[in-house]
């Protein structure tokens, strides 16, 4: 038996040339077929066995006076069928209580149907049997026997009662159920007046609750519940509540076709509207916007997912460009102008995956050394793991080039799983860059923020801002200051863009900014990042980065194949510090890209690779040396001292020259020195002049001793304060005539007094001095707390002194060359007492 079994037919299904009147279980919207001849079945058939057939139905229920077409096709059903047409036509339909049984049981029926006379049979081609069936009375099933190929029940016979009930109660319930059934006919369209006179033409209340239940819309279970209810009144009282809620169902039904009427109506008028529009446009010979482009606009921007206030402005934009004329100036703006809505990601997120163990390796496997930079960024990711939420800082790598900041950036992203996009902020003077332009001026466009999101497609990308310290301002605003709002945690949840003009959220995008200086930031702008300071690399992370990665790639893009070079042992220390001086790696790499150029053609004229590069080829394949330290293992001659400098670079190495002569006490400097570092320089004089005695110089050497202190490297200018104590140490060596060790640098800013104040760049200043293979540095003792930055390996190629005055320098630049002078009573007293007031001083 098929999936529709037992099942009613539509109103519409065709019967075998028959034209009785027939009464569904289901009725659809059009005219329900009540029979109007009750009457002629008030006396029920005296022939009605006692035992009959049984025929299941899956889904309706059957009443009395209703006559039904059904299909049957399961093999029981069908030999049930056969019984009834080989004896009286008499059966009893009994409706399932679960309609997936295939095969019921007993167990399966409700006890309560209705005993039916088979009208008419027709047999189908593919076996099935088409049934009219007509509802006699009511029936109790009070056995069912299964011993046949078909089920039997001992059936009670559940008759109408004749006599009318009488009283007002009743009166009202039929009049409200006659009623409501017109009610709800007229609500469906349905005015047919034979209908009003079958409703009105029965009497009784059970009759007219079967009749009205017959053509009534009715779950299974709740027509089974009419059924079974033998008390007319009560039955009609079941009747009248179901109108009630279906007369419910119909008024909102009529409401909802109503509204959706109107709302055809109005798609309609504006159709039409449309149309007159374009006709008035052809006569004018004016083009106006394409129906399918403006289609497809509207289209996109509903998939863009805009939030509703630019949803609003949007739409009020497209309904300005659908009333213009494709030939005006404004239509191609607007037009633009919503293709940059629509083309921007508004809600689409990448899937962030931040497992921080695989982002620790993405990143070892992608830079070597810089653990502490390491560390501080898992920290920022395992915090925007644990809380997605979380207004994270704005990172900001400072340090010199080529050290990696912005390749971390990429390793960033590549960890999260995030969309990666660079700005270069280097050069950029115009404000609109950054908030774009407005909509009124030719050419505009949005700013560069808005333009990675786009280019990114998704609402948290990685944006690396590069060289935020190359911003600059000028008469068309300050970029810096455009900056700071895209920055802030706090407010870049509605960032407005000046073309855009609506808000945008950027709290989601990840901003990582890079600087050689800080100098240059501006300080609200500063105070938006978090630093992250990157040093340089040392000598053998230098060797080890070049081992493991530049060497392999610099063969790959000139050509080679890694095995067809080998370097000897020594080599890239000796072009480390022979041909570069740099924090970074970009001069190495060029060195070897160099290397790899002249191999490469080797090998392209035929020459069978390997080659070996040594020690003694390193000078013919990249020249001489470009720096030599010709200084080392030479003794200085008096007023030369090695001062530390910091330079956006890295570190470097100063020469600090003095020289005197006979004259009156003029002091010279060159070397373009700034402000600060002249002012060093004239407390160091000072200084030198107020313990000549000590100092074993002459106490009047201001009155006829001209001075000229000097610092190589002309054309580079120089500034800062840290360069004081080397030039007092250089200074105090020309007056007295003791050399400086050559193998000592120092760094640190001097008082008048004498004490040694604290500096910065300790850690490029180190590297730079450990590059230079000098062996002893003098730092300030207060930033004796900026060694824990440097690698312990490299703290054992040098040795780190602590100075606290001045004369802790001089102690350490002239030991073993004390020269004979005397020695001023209570000198010691005095440098210790001014050692312990520097523990405490701020400056």
């Amino acid at each position: 038996m098929n999936n529709h079994d037992d099942d009613i037919f539509e109103l519409s299904a065709p019967m075998e040339q028959e034209s009785q009147p027939e009464a569904h279980g289901q009725q659809d919207e059009g005219n329900p077929p009540l029979n109007d001849s009750t009457e002629q079945h008030n006396v029920l058939p005296s022939d009605i066995p006692r035992v009959l057939p049984v025929l299941p139905v899956r889904d309706v229920v059957i009443f009395n006076y209703m006559m039904l077409p059904l299909f049957v096709g399961r093999e029981a059903s069908v030999q049930a069928v056969d019984a009834a047409l080989n004896g009286n036509r008499y059966m009893m339909i009994l409706t399932q209580k679960d309609e997936s049984v295939e095969t019921p049981n007993p167990d399966d029926l409700h006890r309560v149907g209705t005993v039916v006379a088979i009208m008419r049979m027709l047999k189908m081609p593919d076996g099935r049997l088409k049934l009219l069936v007509q509802g006699l009375t009511r029936a109790r099933a009070l056995a069912i026997t299964e011993g046949k190929p078909y089920l039997e029940a001992d059936v009670e016979l559940l008759p109408e009662r004749e006599e009318h009930p009488a009283g007002l109660e009743v009166e009202a319930n039929m009049r409200a159920a006659r009623d409501q059934s017109e009610k709800i006919l007229q609500m469906r369209g349905i005015n047919n007046p034979e209908i009003a006179s079958v409703l009105s033409s029965v009497d009784h209340p059970g009759r007219l609750a079967d009749l009205i239940s017959a053509n009534l819309r009715l779950k299974v279970g709740e027509a089974q519940e009419i059924l079974e209810c033998l008390d007319p009144v009560q039955r009609l009282a079941l009747v009248n509540k179901h109108l009630a809620k279906e007369a419910e169902l119909a008024t909102m039904q009529v409401h909802i076709q109503e509204s959706a009427r109107e709302g055809m109506d109005k798609a309609q008028r504006d159709y039409f509207l449309r149309e007159q529009m374009k006709a008035i446009r052809r006569e004018l010979g004016e083009s106006g916007p394409d129906t399918g482009e403006m289609d497809e606009l509207k289209e996109a921007l509903t998939k863009a997912g805009l939030t509703a206030e630019v949803r609003k402005e949007a739409d009020k934009q497209l309904r300005r460009l659908s009333g213009m004329s494709g030939d005006s100036a404004e239509f191609s703006v607007l037009r633009t102008y919503l293709e940059w809505l629509a083309d921007l990601p508004w809600r689409k997120l990448s899937r962030d995956t931040l497992h921080i163990k695989k982002a620790e390796k993405i990143l070892d496997d992608d830079h070597y050394g810089l653990k502490k930079v390491k560390e501080r960024i898992l920290e920022y990711l395992s915090v925007r793991k644990l809380n997605p939420r979380s207004k994270g800082p704005i990172l900001c790598f400072v340090g010199p080039p080529g050290v990696g900041k912005t390749s971390l950036g990429r390793s960033i992203a590549k960890a999260t799983g995030r969309k990666f996009v660079r700005m270069s902020l280097g050069g950029m003077r115009d404000e609109a860059e950054i908030r774009g332009h407005r909509r009124t001026y030719v050419g505009a466009m949005p700013g560069r923020i808005i333009q990675a999101m786009k280019q990114a497609g998704t609402r948290n990308p990685v944006i690396m801002l590069d060289e935020i310290d190359k911003l600059g301002s000028d008469f068309r605003g300050d970029p810096s200051s455009a900056l700071l709002e895209a920055l802030d945690p706090e407010q870049n949840f509605s960032f407005t863009d000046h073309y855009l003009n609506v808000p945008y959220d950027l709290s989601k995008a990840m901003f990582i900014c890079t600087a050689n200086s800080l100098d240059t930031i501006p300080g609200p702008l500063r105070d938006r990042m978090e630093i992250i300071r990157l040093p340089g690399y040392t000598m053998q992370e230098k060797v080890a980065i070049a081992e493991n990665y530049l060497l392999d790639r610099q063969a790959k893009e000139n050509g080679l194949k890694p095995g067809d070079v080998s370097y000897g042992p020594g080599l890239l220390e000796s072009i480390t510090r022979e041909y570069t001086r740099e924090a970074g790696l970009r001069n190495l790499e060029r060195e070897i890209g160099s290397i790899c150029r002249k191999l490469a053609r080797h090998k392209a004229e035929g020459e069978k690779p390997p080659f070996r590069v040594d020690l003694d080829k390193i000078h013919e394949l990249l020249g001489a040396p470009r720096f030599l330290d010709d200084e080392l293992g030479v003794n200085f001659p008096p007023g030369l001292a090695l001062g530390l400098a910091w330079t956006p670079y890295g570190g470097e190495i100063l020469h600090i020259e003095v020289s005197t002569m006979p004259g009156k006490g003029r002091l010279t400097l060159t070397g373009q020195l700034g402000e600060v570092m002249k002012e060093s320089a004239q407390a160091a004089v000072s200084y030198a002049r107020g313990q000549a005695k000590e100092l074993g110089i002459e106490p009047d050497f201001y009155e006829n001793t001209d001075m000229h202190i000097h610092v190589p490297a002309g054309a580079t200018p120089k500034d800062g304060p840290s360069a004081g104590v080397t030039l007092a140490t250089a200074l105090i060596s020309a007056l007295s005539g003791r050399p400086v060790r050559s193998d000592l640098c120092m760094t640190g800013e001097i008082t008048l007094r004498g004490i040694v104040l604290p500096v910065g760049g300790i850690k490029e200043k180190i590297l730079a001095a450990v590059g230079r293979g000098l062996g002893h540095a003098i730092i300030p003792k207060q930033n004796l707390k900026d060694l824990e930055d440097i690698p312990k390996d490299l703290l054992g190629q040098i040795t780190i002194h602590t100075a606290a005055v001045l004369q802790d320098v001089l102690d350490l630049a002239f030991a073993g060359k004390s020269p004979a002078r005397k020695s001023a009573p209570g000198k010691k007293a005095r440098a210790e007492k001014l050692r312990a007031k520097s523990e405490y001083y701020t400056g």
